[in-house]
């Protein structure tokens, strides 16, 4: 079947195809999971549109993904930055932490794995790809312009040709070197100190995560600061709030941050690392309501990074995740 004679259900399978890709495209340049479902649904609308006028000079994945980074260059013409708590203060002594939240769209966002990551057979790219999605990573690519942003992608992550890239953005291999450059250089700059997280996690970071979740649900703040490397940070967005060092940490977990005591964790895998729902005692129904989405970071056998989102009302149905646990209910199944 020729492309100009495709039935509506076979255009809608081939688009489809490439849907996990052009939302881990999407996400890395726009830092936001909802954003990038947006975009990819616009993109996929406009796709459908146009398909009478796409001809086959290039490939169906080439055009859709001109077409996803017209999208998002039109969506971040507004300027907007998605940054972590640590990008925009300073941390906050223990004696002077307070809850004080930010808009929505100021915040680097949490996405599931399996939204943005396409299932591959190469370890090396499966790697590549987990890395691209890690939130230091995600927060440095919000430093760049958005051009930049888009060649660095493009490059670096999928693998792209300088030809190709040009020919994507309608401009030259020169220019297109030139914003790789700058982009690596930005990046080089950056405080991108990154998890070293395996993949898949080897036995030790597996044992590390178990001894994790046993400390954090008996909220044994002894076992938990073994864990934490001694500037361990703590961030937990709408909150510009952040931490750093095991006793601010622990300190606040026992005051302001009590309430959690006696929390469930559920595994879940968030942006190429491991992670945790977290779910709180519900003092007045019994059993578990939804608290956060955790993030972790390791590198060298120790906790380096925990970030929890705490927009419940969003992430877990993102997640896929139950909005309540039964009191009996250790783990989802």
């Amino acid at each position: 079947m020729s492309d100009g004679t495709a039935t509506t259900t076979d255009l809608d399978v081939r688009l489809e195809k490439h849907r996990v890709e052009l939302t881990g495209y999407c996400y890395r340049m726009l830092g936001s999971s909802f954003e990038a479902e947006d975009a990819v649904q616009d993109t996929m609308v406009r796709a459908w549109r146009s398909y009478d006028k796409f001809e086959g000079r290039s490939s169906m994945r080439s055009w859709l993904y001109r077409i996803a980074t017209n999208v998002c260059l039109d969506m971040l013409n507004a300027g907007n930055k998605r940054a972590r708590p640590m990008d925009l203060t300073a941390p906050s002594p223990l004696a002077q932490a307070a809850l004080t939240p930010r808009p929505d769209n100021t915040w680097l966002e949490p996405m599931p794995d399996a939204r943005v990551l396409p299932t591959v057979t190469d370890p090396a790219e499966a790697a590549v790809a987990k890395e691209s999605v890690r939130l230091a990573f995600m927060a440095a690519l919000q430093q760049l312009p958005p051009k930049q942003r888009a060649v660095l992608i493009l490059r670096e992550v999928l693998a792209w040709k300088a030809s190709e890239v040009a020919e994507l953005l309608g401009t030259s291999v020169a220019s297109v070197n030139s914003a790789l450059q700058r982009a690596r250089a930005t990046l080089a700059e950056s405080d991108g100190t990154e998890a070293a997280t395996s993949d898949p996690l080897d036995e030790e970071q597996q044992k590390l995560l178990e001894r994790y979740v046993a400390a954090f649900e008996g909220y044994d703040m002894t076992a938990l600061t073994a864990l934490l490397h001694e500037d361990a940070i703590m961030t937990m967005p709408p909150f510009d709030l952040w931490l750093r060092g095991t006793d601010d940490i622990t300190g606040f977990m026992t005051t302001l941050g009590a309430p959690c005591a006696g929390s469930r964790l559920v595994p879940v895998e968030v942006n190429g690392l491991p992670g945790f729902a977290q779910y709180k005692p519900d003092e007045e129904a019994g059993g578990y309501t939804p608290w956060s989405v955790q993030v972790l970071e390791i590198s060298k056998g120790r906790i380096t990074g925990f970030h929890f989102f705490l927009d419940t009302a969003r992430w877990f149905p993102l997640f896929g995740l139950p909005l309540r646990l039964e009191a009996e209910t250790d783990q989802v199944q």
